[in-house]
């Protein structure tokens, strides 16, 4: 299950609005003989794409199918992992996590144990589930999961004052940054980013990364009409809403089958975001500055505990990531 798992990872961003799913076989002597993974919605499922990596199909009777989710019951883009399970005569299924779904939560593993195969689930389940995080919150909630993401000095602040540079966070940090951004469907900003900074929000240095779509969030709608989000070559990934709040944004968004969302924006939008409850996890550069100044990273009405937080050292940089508990 943990290669299963690594399959898996290599679809964290791709695959959107469909799971990251990662597949294994194994003979019945514990021999690997094929893995697969789910590359892009449309494309075949992590169960199909193992199948197909086999020597001969036949290798699949008696065969163990280790996979990092339920297979699906059900005819979307593609026909049903279910049944090709059972026409591969697989003796075994070893399953992480159940489908969050709940009109499809248990169907396909029903389905598989009707057939006469023998059915393991919950092996790794946490891991397993912690890996679609967004997709579960979006097709529970029909919302899309909200990263909070800034730069921000030991004392709070999130800019420099005019004149001293850009950039709160090292080389290395912003490479991290863009590895981020490759995993979402959208970055969202407000529109006094959009004028101060002129933020190209692309992804860049990641191989065979998506561009996201990029969102605006303005009050007076008076953006510069040259700016890097209205001109370049992705100009038709952005998203303008004008005089729309926060959370009615989100779910618009949700209805666009946009799983996740990164809020880059100033203090401003992160204020509203973490004040209306919106955050689902934060992604914090802590700087080695001093910056004062009057502008807070988090306003005080903003307040919220961070649960399950980790620390790693990137550079001269120290990365908080943690989740923002419910209300």
């Amino acid at each position: 299950m943990r290669l299963a798992l690594r399959e898996a990872r290599r679809g964290v961003g791709r695959t959107s609005p469909n799971p990251a799913v990662g597949a294994v076989i194994v003979s019945a002597r514990g021999r690997l003989l094929a893995r697969g993974w789910h590359r892009a919605a449309g494309c075949p499922h992590a169960e199909i794409a193992a199948l197909r990596r086999l020597a001969r199909p036949s290798l699949a009777r008696g065969a163990t199918l280790y996979v990092t989710l339920e297979p699906c019951s059900t005819h979307g883009r593609t026909p049903p992992c279910v049944d090709a399970i059972i026409a591969a005569g697989f003796a075994r299924v070893v399953v992480g996590a159940v489908d969050a779904n709940p009109a499809h939560a248990g169907r396909g593993l029903n389905l598989l144990r009707k057939a006469g195969i023998e059915v393991v689930s919950g092996i790794l389940g946490a891991e397993a589930a912690e890996l679609n995080r967004a997709f579960n919150k979006w097709i529970l909630t029909g919302l899309p999961y909200v990263i909070a993401k800034c730069a921000l000095s030991l004392d709070g602040r999130i800019a420099r004052r005019p004149g001293e540079g850009q950039w709160l966070s090292g080389e290395r940090s912003r490479a991290d940054a863009h590895r981020l951004r490759a995993q979402v469907d959208a970055i969202l900003i407000g529109a006094g980013t959009l004028r101060a900074d002129n933020p190209r929000l692309t992804v860049r240095g990641v191989r065979g990364a998506r561009q996201p779509w990029r969102v605006v969030l303005t009050r007076r709608g008076d953006l510069p009409p040259g700016a890097h989000l209205f001109t370049d070559g992705h100009r038709d990934r952005t998203l303008v809403y004008k005089r729309r709040s926060l959370a009615s944004v989100l779910r618009d968004l949700g209805r666009r089958q946009v799983t996740s969302v990164l809020i880059e924006g100033g203090a401003d939008i992160l204020g509203q975001a973490f004040a209306r409850g919106l955050v689902d996890r934060v992604h914090f550069y802590l700087t080695p500055l001093l910056l004062g100044g009057p502008k807070l990273a988090i306003p005080a009405r903003a307040a919220r505990k961070i649960a399950n937080a980790h620390y790693r050292r990137i550079g001269d940089d120290l990365l908080l990531t943690g989740d923002i508990p419910p209300h």
